[in-house]
């Protein structure tokens, strides 16, 4: 019986594979075997860092909408709950990106969240 050579189909499988695996270092973009494995193992991070990416931003907002009220003197929880209970309707996000682009309206969310009374000094 003659021997098979790999067909169209495994060069194109293979083309891929060695496609995806372009600018890993050494033989992880040389060679098919160590190639697929590489490749196995980016999509894992892939999908396991797109859902942790929503995470951290979360942690980064969060860490600036405190460091803004801190200079304020008031806590995150306390503020939180202030613009909760003033029924404002910003996401920590957009809280984040006022704190940094917009200190004077951050004031004011500030005292809204204290219940519209002036700071005690």
């Amino acid at each position: 019986m003659p021997r098979v050579r790999p067909g169209h189909a495994t060069r194109r499988r293979r083309r891929k594979v060695l496609k995806a695996a372009k600018g890993y270092r050494g033989t992880r973009s040389k060679l098919f075997r160590v190639a697929k494995q590489a490749v196995i193992k980016a999509g894992q991070y892939a999908y396991r860092d797109r859902r942790a990416k929503k995470r951290q931003f979360r942690a980064l907002w969060i860490t600036r909408i405190n460091a803004a009220c801190r200079a304020r003197r008031i806590s995150y929880s306390h503020f939180m709950a202030g613009i909760s209970n003033t029924n404002v309707a910003l996401n920590r996000k957009m809280l984040s990106e006022i704190a940094i682009a917009d200190p004077p309206a951050f004031d004011k969310l500030v005292e809204l969240a204290r219940g519209g009374q002036p700071a005690a000094d």
